[in-house]
């Protein structure tokens, strides 16, 4: 059966299942008994796929289209979460986010994939100066060519527990006493709590009016990046000081304390993201799906109750095997 809004799924397969939104997706749709399958890219490192949670694993890299034929088999609609900007140094935006999403839009057309949803972020534009953001205005270019049924969602910055923003300052702010400001630190984004955002993947489901539709979609309020970054020492209880740092300098001082620090916590894609504005209208969510997205001043409970000095010391200078 077609994949059609509206219609149940035979079977879903969730590219970047083992990250924080993948995660956070399985875990709903296990709950809710849809059928799905996860991607997960050959690994020596075991899998940090959701506790408890039954699913189906199929192992490709997104770039071997004849591993991917074999994962499709059965799949008629796709969320694909997969990408390399967490990555840092480490990671290659343009081999996972571009032609890793080419690669995919083939063997899904090829599949007869009917239903396409893609995670992309506030700002992205092939023409766009700041690399990730223009790697993932390319891959939205694959998919709307594809000539499938495809919904995608620019996003702003996503935060929840085991996220890659509010966590990150945590264990920083609980070791250092400074830290730095992307610029001024005056500007502005929107965060969106992630399980908005999974409430809109999942109803995109069932409502055809998301059919073709590029949704620009953010949290109900906005904040400068020191407004929040304020909140979020308030909340595990430090005060550190911000320190304004022009974005080259904090480029070259994040890419030192990735080669320095094993597991530190943010890359150059944080710098590209504080680079301007990332904002959206309040009204999306609440117009096309009906609901009021949580209020980032007070979904930061997943913060408290941690001594967060001790988990950064024991996970930031933890060599991985």
């Amino acid at each position: 059966m077609p994949a059609i809004a509206g219609i149940m799924p035979v079977m879903i397969l969730v590219t970047g299942g083992t990250g924080f939104v993948g995660r956070a997706l399985l875990r709903q749709l296990a709950h809710t008994g849809q059928p799905v399958r996860t991607l997960i890219r050959p690994s020596s490192q075991t899998p940090a796929l959701p506790r408890g949670v039954a699913v189906e694993v199929a192992i490709s890299a997104l770039n071997d289209e004849r591993s991917l034929r074999a994962a499709l088999q059965g799949v008629d609609t796709i969320y694909h979460l997969a990408g390399a900007e967490f990555e840092g140094i480490r990671g290659n935006i343009l081999e996972t986010d571009a032609r890793g999403t080419a690669t995919l839009v083939r063997a899904a057309k090829d599949a007869r994939v009917q239903r396409f949803f893609y995670v992309s972020h506030l700002g992205a534009d092939r023409s766009s100066y700041f690399p990730v953001l223009k790697v993932k205005g390319v891959a939205e270019e694959y998919i709307r060519k594809s000539g499938m049924d495809f919904t995608i969602f620019r996003s702003g910055l996503l935060y929840g527990p085991e996220d890659h923003f509010t966590t990150a300052f945590a264990r920083l702010g609980s070791l250092y006493p400074a830290l730095f400001l992307p610029g001024n630190g005056e500007v502005t984004f929107q965060p969106l709590w992630v399980e908005d955002l999974i409430t809109c993947l999942l109803w995109s489901l069932d409502n055809a009016d998301t059919s073709r539709q590029t949704f620009e979609v953010g949290g109900a309020e906005y904040f400068t990046i020191r407004q929040a970054l304020m909140l979020i020492m308030a909340v595990i209880g430090r005060n550190p000081t911000l320190i304004p740092l022009g974005l080259p300098y904090l480029r070259a001082a994040t890419v030192s304390a990735q080669t320095l620090i094993p597991n530190f916590p943010f890359s150059t894609y944080w710098v590209d993201y504080f680079g301007a504005n990332r904002v959206c209208a309040t009204d999306t969510i609440s117009r096309i799906f009906g609901f009021i997205p949580a209020r980032f001043t007070y979904r930061l409970e997943h913060l408290k109750a941690i001594d967060w000095e001790k988990e950064a010391r024991a996970n930031l200078f933890k060599r991985k095997t």
